[in-house]
């Protein structure tokens, strides 16, 4: 279990652990970030376990352990990523994962606490954007979007910082773990920003964004993932339902993103 937070929370109905005392009942560990994707598993897990599942919310704070742990096959499956995410971590890992269930597609941004458009950023002006290739790459597509930088023809969201071939307020980058945006946001002119991460924080309005990233198709939709040879799992499959039809999860989801329709949709009803 040396990979998992010990943070990690048994969202179990009051009383004695299930997995241990009902006959039948089955765990499901869940590997997750806080926020909306945490938030959403717990909203779900009465529901889950009177139809006998016993769902372990298992939290990390970045974005790397949580395929650590799900290869090494502490948690069954987890609940953060979308595809271009996993495909980029399996090819350079030599995972073996595969999607299970499609959810939340989030409506990224750009945050300035210190300029209230795109003209005021400075020459010379210090920008915050994710470190890993995939949502790198989206993000400085918002950048390029807002006429602040362009980008090599075709590098889409594969783009990386030394793809940039125009910079004229010469802006500086700094490359850090998406979770933790929302904490430097402050100490920068410009910060990619995911809006769940920014409700959980409290720190700033999520609906302040100078630009967002728009309706996006559902590539990018954060889903369930587990190992491969457990893609046709039974438990995994009734969890993954149960989720998709619960209001609780609808409710919850939209509480997480500020009750703001414009960060988010539910992926699988659209």
């Amino acid at each position: 279990m040396r990979f998992l937070k010990t943070l990690a929370v048994a969202l179990l109905c009051t009383g004695a652990l299930a997995a241990h005392g009902q006959a039948g009942a089955e765990t499901l560990k869940i590997g997750t970030v806080p926020g909306a994707y945490s938030d959403a598993i717990t909203a779900v897990a009465k529901e889950a376990k009177d139809q006998g599942i016993d769902v372990k919310v298992i939290e990390f704070s970045d974005w790397t352990t949580p395929n650590v742990a799900l290869d090494a096959g502490d948690i069954d499956l987890n609940f953060y990523q979308h595809r271009p995410f996993m495909e980029n971590a399996s090819k350079q890992k030599g995972y073996r994962f595969d999607i299970v269930g499609i959810g939340i597609l989030q409506n990224i941004g750009l945050f300035s606490l210190k300029h209230k458009s795109f003209d005021q950023i400075p020459v010379g002006g210090k920008v915050a954007i994710a470190n890993d290739p995939v949502n790198q790459g989206r993000g400085l597509l918002l950048l390029q979007k807002a006429g602040l930088i362009k980008l090599k023809d075709g590098v889409g969201f594969l783009g990386t910082v030394d793809d940039i071939t125009e910079n004229p307020k010469k802006l500086t980058f700094t490359e850090v773990e998406g979770p933790q945006l929302v904490r430097i946001t402050g100490d920068v002119d410009l910060a990619q920003g995911y809006p769940h991460f920014i409700v959980a924080a409290g720190t700033f309005d999520p609906t302040s964004g100078l630009i967002y990233s728009g309706i996006e198709d559902k590539l990018f939709a954060v889903s369930f993932v587990t190992k491969e040879s457990r893609k046709d799992d039974p438990t995994i499959k009734k969890f993954v339902q149960i989720f998709q039809n619960s209001e609780a999860v609808k409710q919850q989801i939209h509480k997480s993103f500020a009750g703001s329709d414009k960060l988010y949709l539910l992926a699988w009803q659209k």
